[in-house]
């Protein structure tokens, strides 16, 4: 239920966009282009329309009980065992989708800024500050991506600025060289990106101003403005690195941020990149600890999330470091177990939940 806390209609599109923001514009354009070369930005595009599907049917779920989240339905329709199996799902995908995001987080520092430092230090400390976070709350948590957001909306406008002079459009051609089939089946990459979205929406739509009416109309417009926002990245990283080099690098927006400048007086933007989207890096550590203690504390029928922040962030920790410790462990991972995690808990879940909710649908109205 949702309480007192609210959510603005600009907070919740500012968590969408934070939440796919980091990994989209660097690891997964580089996968992409290792799949379908120049059309990556076609990918991307595929991909967001998927994504604003799924977030309109995990609307459609919600609609009925605006209310309530997805576990508090599914206890509606089946009872609580099938409330508590939600519960697991939706904690083992964020418990598994933390290993792609602290890949993302510690690759862009470690690799570019620091590389003596122990890997430890980068777990540890997004996840102080992770867990802080969580503790105020949603709503602090939501004014975080707001701010984090403006930030994007910055780094976005610098880069296009700072690529102009080196873009070869040259560099995108021939379009669909692979075929329109190859690149839409490669745009399961960029899924996995929004299906952080999805669970961020089957928990968090609930506290939304207004989202019985508004829900899939802002839900469907965070998907959009990720897209556009991540798209840019892939035309750029296309026509001025080329698809060729952007897919040698585990994180290509470094690399284009190293190429991009303004006259002679600011060059190579590794810094200005980190300093703007740092606040939604913490952002998608603090949702990624606010979701799975969420969950579990659903699991064990616990009234609060708070008292499992600190077990489920050591929890966390303990899994990405497993994950991030081995590179090729770790790219693995990113491209193929995250995929098949993801895609059928954001797919399957909110299907299913609509299947159940045309069926028994009495009894929502009966609660």
């Amino acid at each position: 239920m949702s309480g007192k806390i609210q959510i603005t209609n600009g907070m919740f599109i500012a968590m969408i966009v934070n939440l796919m923001f980091n990994k989209a514009i660097g690891v997964t354009q580089g996968v992409l282009a290792r799949i379908v070369g120049q059309d990556m930005w076609i990918a991307t595009l595929l991909g967001t329309l998927q994504g604003a599907v799924m977030m309109f049917v995990t609307y459609l779920v919600i609609r009925k009980k605006p209310h309530c989240d997805f576990i508090a339905i599914s206890e509606m329709l089946l009872g609580k065992w099938f409330a508590k199996i939600v519960a697991l799902v939706i904690f083992l995908f964020f418990l598994t989708g933390f290993g792609p995001i602290m890949f993302t987080l510690v690759y862009h520092l470690r690799d570019y800024f620091l590389p003596e430092a122990p890997l430890v230090l980068f777990i540890v400390a997004p996840l102080l500050v992770g867990a802080l976070g969580c503790f105020y709350g949603l709503e602090v948590m939501a004014r975080v991506a707001l701010v984090g957001l403006l930030f994007i909306f910055l780094l976005n406008a610098l880069i296009t600025v700072g690529s102009t002079n080196e873009f070869d459009i040259r560099n995108l051609l021939p379009v669909l060289e692979n075929g329109f089939p190859h690149t839409a089946f490669a745009s399961i990459h960029f899924d996995a990106d929004w299906a952080y979205s999805i669970m961020l929406a089957t928990l968090v739509m609930p506290f939304v101003k207004d989202n019985k009416t508004r829900g899939g109309q802002l839900g469907v417009t965070g998907i959009l403005v990720s897209g556009m926002l991540i798209v840019i990245w892939a035309i750029l990283e296309g026509a001025v690195l080329s698809a060729e080099v952007t897919s040698q690098y585990a994180v290509s927006c470094m690399k284009l941020a190293r190429n991009a400048h303004i006259g002679n007086f600011m060059q190579r933007y590794e810094m200005v990149m980190i300093a703007l989207y740092s606040l939604s890096m913490l952002f998608e550590v603090m949702f990624s600890i606010y979701g799975a203690s969420v969950s579990i504390s659903k699991c064990f029928g616990l009234k609060s999330n708070r008292v499992m922040i600190v077990p489920v962030s050591v929890l966390l920790g303990l899994f990405s470091y497993w994950v991030i410790e081995d590179h090729f462990r770790a790219m693995h991972f990113v491209e193929h177990d995250w995929p098949r995690i993801a895609l059928p808990i954001a797919f399957g879940l909110p299907l299913i939940l609509l299947g159940l909710r045309f069926m028994f649908g009495r009894k929502l109205e009966s609660v």
